[in-house]
């Protein structure tokens, strides 16, 4: 079973990484490795959300989104985007940005450096609001109680995570952004360009955040249509239109999960510029992650049911939140890319940790005489 849907996933991962050592060498190859973990780990909740939204389709609009759906999450944001993103920022053409990339890496490694506190600031503040909107939502499962549970409490309050992203903006606007680095070691003010793009990033944020409201209000106004239908034909003794009904609502699942694929396709291509900014091996680590994060997706559906490792999902937004930060600390400070990677690595393998021993003590729980109370909630011990 794990080798038949991950089978292309493992395939893949190996073209990749001999690839990565023919174009850079071993150094080269480390950094793919590290970004197909980060893209892997970033992109888990994906997986379990997509898993989730992919099961009530049919067999037709699964294979669609598993065919069409790789395409546009591979080539379009995975390799596009980040040429479209170094473009944008160091103002020149997406064919000037490739043609710079392989035939004149010390020019494109001048102009990415300079960019850098705009790209930076735009995906520190698009991180920062997916990791602010998931700590303070209420939630029933808590990793860290001991700060999950006051800051969901905080979160009730309206507009919370707009205002405390707007002050962080203000606040690396006038600290790092004053003294930005560029290339050869010189720092210039950048506090006006450091503003700019991190308002840009906030929109995109608000933008993608809208859309997959708008497509996932549609899709439960679409099964709810589908099942007074279903109601209706029983009352009447006729068969409905299953064929329809399902097609219609499958159609607006799928426009969802694009939508939605897109929004967590975000934060690992900008996390991945606190990483490199080489966009080759960003392809390449990208790349590869996205295939095993369609491969866990076919899994779960497969399986029937998701992951228990329930922690996972905390572990990557800490992981979203912690390269937030580093991202509008590198405006003005160089942090070695094995900082940044292993970073979210290792929270992601603490949550992971975490998950196993909040299994452990549930299947002691069930074996012992423990209360129903006890049960149904068991600590995490963090």
């Amino acid at each position: 079973m794990v080798l038949k849907t991950f089978g292309w996933s493992f395939a893949i991962t190996a073209l990749g990484l001999v690839a990565a050592v023919l174009y850079g060498g071993w150094e080269a190859f480390g950094v793919v490795a590290i970004l197909c973990v980060l893209e892997i780990s970033l992109s888990f909740d994906n997986a379990v959300v997509n898993a989730g939204i992919l099961k009530k389709m049919n067999a037709f609009w699964q294979k669609i989104f598993l065919t069409i759906g790789v395409l546009i999450a591979v080539f379009g944001m995975r390799l596009v985007f980040p040429v479209v993103i170094v473009a944008i920022s160091a103002k020149i053409g997406p064919i000037d940005a490739v043609d710079l990339a392989f035939n004149n890496p010390d020019r494109y490694q001048e102009l990415v450096t300079d960019a850098h506190p705009s790209i930076a600031a735009f995906g520190g503040m698009f991180l920062l609001m997916i990791f602010l909107d998931f700590i303070f939502e209420e939630r029933d499962i808590q990793w860290l109680r001991w700060i999950e549970r006051p800051l969901a409490k905080l979160g009730k309050v309206d507009m919370l995570s707009l205002c405390i992203a707007l002050v962080v903006l203000l606040v690396s606007a006038m600290t790092f952004a004053t003294h930005a680095h560029q290339h050869g070691g010189a720092h210039v003010d950048k506090a006006q360009t450091v503003l700019i793009s991190g308002i840009a990033g906030l929109i995109t944020y608000l933008v993608v955040g809208g859309l997959s409201s708008f497509f996932e209000n549609k899709l439960e106004e679409e099964e709810e249509r589908e099942h007074e239908a279903e109601e209706e034909a029983r009352r009447s003794g006729k068969k409905p239109s299953v064929v329809q009904l399902a097609g219609k609502a499958a159609f607006f699942m799928f426009l969802y999960l694009e939508v939605l694929d897109a929004s967590f396709s975000f934060d690992g291509v900008i996390g991945a510029f606190a990483i490199t900014n080489d966009i080759v091996l960003m392809a390449l680590g990208l790349g590869v992650g996205a295939m095993y994060v369609r491969s866990l997706t076919v899994y779960l559906v497969r399986q029937g049911t998701l992951d228990d490792y329930v922690y996972l999902e905390h572990g990557a937004h800490y992981a979203i939140g912690a390269l937030a930060v580093l991202l509008l600390v590198t405006i003005q400070y160089e942090i070695p890319e094995v900082i940044t990677g292993g970073l979210g690595v290792a929270l992601i393998a603490w949550s992971f940790w975490s998950s196993v021993r909040r299994n452990k003590r549930l299947a002691a729980a069930e074996g012992g005489s423990g209360s129903s109370e006890e049960k149904t909630e068991v600590p995490s011990g963090v």
